[in-house]
């Protein structure tokens, strides 16, 4: 007779599979989260790269839907970030292991927005010149070509001066100017800041980076269009919600940038 009862060799190999399990799948999750870092590294430079970020302005990602972590880079020049500066956050912009990294004095931004919208998995902070002049001008800013569809619904603006009665930096230093930011974003693709910039957003870092790109053509295109003179025709509605529909509208740029960056 065995030593040992079948019940408990049994139990032995019950225990020694849910444990291969348990290290195959944290295997997963970490070759899954440095995929995404890799990812978030490559839309930095993309975004610099492009002119959308210069110095200043951030992106960031969410990867799981509706989740309650996003990441980030430290407070650093997009063009320089790498792996090691990306950490992690809470919803209340808090970095989860900071390691001595200085967070961005704008997180908030990304935190109040992941938030308020749950189908949102990247956002980008931009201070692109061509965009500023449209936060505090009374023309709209409007979808000129195909590739600015995003915005047939509209652009709302952001004025600090409206949320709080105190004079401010106008910088997002708090959840309650992130939240009021997230608010005038409301259900739509971006939304511009007065004196400030702009925040795009998308359901991938493919989406927001493509979107940040051409939003700021668009709003050249439009500058040059207005110069003109006379009347210019933008997209209407049904011509935007079109193009809209159509899936995986970057790809084939996001495949260009990537090898235009290096990445």
């Amino acid at each position: 007779m065995s030593p040992f009862p079948v019940s408990r060799t049994l139990s032995a190999i019950a225990v020694l599979a849910a444990i291969l399990l348990w290290a195959a799948k944290a295997q997963q999750t970490v070759a899954g989260v440095a995929a995404v870092i890799e990812e978030l590294v490559t839309a930095n430079r993309i975004l610099a790269m492009e002119g959308v970020l210069d110095g200043y302005g951030h992106v960031s990602v969410r990867p799981e839907k509706g989740g309650s972590r996003y990441y980030l880079s430290r407070s650093l020049a997009p063009d320089l970030v790498e792996p090691r500066d990306i950490m992690e956050f809470d919803l209340d912009s808090k970095p989860l292991d900071a390691q001595g990294r200085t967070p961005y004095i704008e997180a908030f931004i990304h935190g109040e927005i992941y938030r308020a919208r749950p189908d949102v998995h990247a956002v980008v902070h931009t201070h692109s010149p061509a965009l500023i002049p449209f936060g505090v001008s009374s023309v709209p800013l409007r979808p000129i070509y195909t590739m600015g569809a995003f915005i047939g619904e509209g652009v709302p603006i952001f004025d600090v001066r409206k949320v709080t009665e105190q004079t401010t930096d106008m910088l997002i230093r708090n959840s309650g100017l992130g939240r009021a930011l997230a608010q005038s974003l409301g259900a739509y693709g971006a939304v511009l800041m007065r004196g400030h910039g702009a925040v795009v957003v998308g359901s991938s870092l493919q989406d927001a980076v493509g979107r940040s790109v051409y939003l700021q053509i668009n709003a050249a295109l439009q500058l040059q269009a207005i110069s003109l003179g006379g009347t210019v025709q933008y997209l209407d509605a049904d011509e935007a919600r079109r193009l809209e529909a159509i899936p995986n509208r970057y790809q084939r740029a996001w495949e260009m940038w990537k090898r235009k960056a290096g990445r």
